[in-house]
């Protein structure tokens, strides 16, 4: 679909375009293989020569219109979908980066992710240093080494709901010939288009708003295909030299834009495997009809139980963005006109007992490890996602003891304040 549509024409139509007597509504093509006439017909299948579906593990029809459709409403030129989101945080790095390579990345971020890259990446001799992502341009500078590949943030951060100088990251970046890769699960593309300020690659957690119900784990890597791999030479080697396993095929020479998708796809899918499933994606695109209906009541709610909980007494902290006197407002007002997104996070006067007593005299809303969906939930970050940090790097991650993740639904407002205050009053 042209890419000129505006959003909420994608969100409906975007990715499958049916053709005279097929289906009106995107088909689950859920099936592992896909039938040929000859064998030299399979044979170019799997020497790239020709495209096509020959199994799911690579790609599959449901699944790719799936990707196309959030490719468009990024303004990309390819997407990969993945089995989840930390799959496509993984993919997207490890499509670059190789053993004694280095990354640089901000330090607040989601802690499943904080965890792939201190810990895992580690493992498989992949470094990464953590910056301060409010620190000056030239402060950050310093974490760059000769064999620094990426550089990494979050639009709006899980679970502190910081707001990225996108523009600033990605001067950064290019300054030091590696691209930024952003993930925007939080914002979505309804509320921020990360390309247009200078980001290379999106990242998703298509589990989270892009779904929208909580029915399907998923994630999504899209590339802006601006970046110049071939001006860095060997520097990125793996997409501007030849491939040994597809015959010295190079990538860059042989899909010019599409080059770093199909690389994730033909090499790291085929030996990774952390394909999304055709249904997980049929599900995913029903959530993506509705995604530009869904976000503004996200922010419409979220904003009101913000200014709600800002004149609380017994609240010590409110971060979101979208109010006015929030450190990241003027970030928001730039990169997020339209609203942040759904979640925010805050304190209560009484520490860290005050708001775990607080979370479990909710009623209306739950405590769940998700985020993001229709419902509304909460988390204690400090003792659920980023359980597995120390103190120090607690803080470092931008995560206080007392932080409540307050995840707002799109049911009616008064209800969920209600339930807040009735949480608040509970001894």
């Amino acid at each position: 679909m042209n890419n000129k549509f505006k959003t909420s024409t994608i969100c409906i139509q975007g990715g499958w375009e049916p053709k005279k007597g097929e289906p009106r509504v995107l088909p689950i093509y859920q099936s592992t293989t896909f039938k040929y006439d000859t064998s030299e017909q399979m044979a170019k299948l799997f020497d790239l020569e020709e495209p096509g579906y020959f199994y799911t593990r690579l790609n599959n029809p449901t699944t790719d219109a799936v990707a196309s459709k959030i490719c468009a409403l990024e303004g990309g030129v390819a997407g990969l979908l993945t089995a989840s989101g930390q799959a496509a945080t993984f993919f997207a790095v490890l499509n670059i980066c190789e053993s004694g390579d280095h990354i640089v990345s901000a330090s607040t971020i989601y802690g499943g992710t904080y965890n792939l890259f201190s810990v895992t990446l580690a493992k498989m001799g992949i470094e990464v240093t953590f910056v301060d992502q409010d620190s000056t341009e030239e402060e950050i500078q310093k974490a760059f080494k000769p064999n620094t590949k990426v550089m990494f943030g979050e639009t709006i951060s899980n679970p502190g709901v910081q707001v990225l100088d996108i523009e600033k990251f990605s001067r950064i970046a290019h300054s030091n010939g590696v691209p930024l890769i952003v993930d925007n699960t939080f914002a979505t593309p309804i509320n921020c288009r990360p390309f247009e300020w200078g980001a290379d690659i999106v990242t998703h957690s298509t589990t989270k708003y892009m779904d929208g119900h909580a029915t399907s784990v998923g994630g999504a890597i899209i590339d802006s295909g601006n970046f110049d791999w071939n001006a860095y030479g060997e520097k990125f080697h793996g997409l501007t030299c030849p491939d040994p396993s597809y015959h010295g095929l190079t990538y860059t020479k042989a899909f010019g834009k599409a080059a770093y998708i199909t690389k994730a796809t033909v090499q790291l899918m085929r030996d990774l495997g952390s394909t999304q499933s055709p249904q997980n994606a049929f599900l995913l695109n029903l959530g993506l009809e509705t995604l530009h209906l869904r976000m503004p009541r996200h922010c419409e709610n979220a904003l009101k139980v913000a200014k709600y909980l800002s004149n609380n007494p017994a609240v010590a902290w409110v971060n979101y963005p979208d109010l006015e006197t929030d450190k990241y407002n003027a970030l928001a007002k730039k990169y997020l006109p339209n609203g942040s997104c759904g979640v925010l996070s805050f304190g209560l006067k009484g520490g860290r007992e005050a708001s775990l007593k607080f979370i479990d005299n909710l009623k209306l809303t739950a405590i769940v490890t998700h985020v993001a969906d229709a419902r509304t939930s909460v988390l204690h970050p400090a003792s659920h996602t980023h359980r597995q940090l120390t103190d120090e790097q607690l803080l470092a991650a931008g995560v206080a003891p007392d932080l409540i993740r307050f995840s707002t639904g799109i049911e009616d407002v008064d209800d969920i304040i209600d339930d807040i205050q009735q949480a608040l009053d509970a001894k």
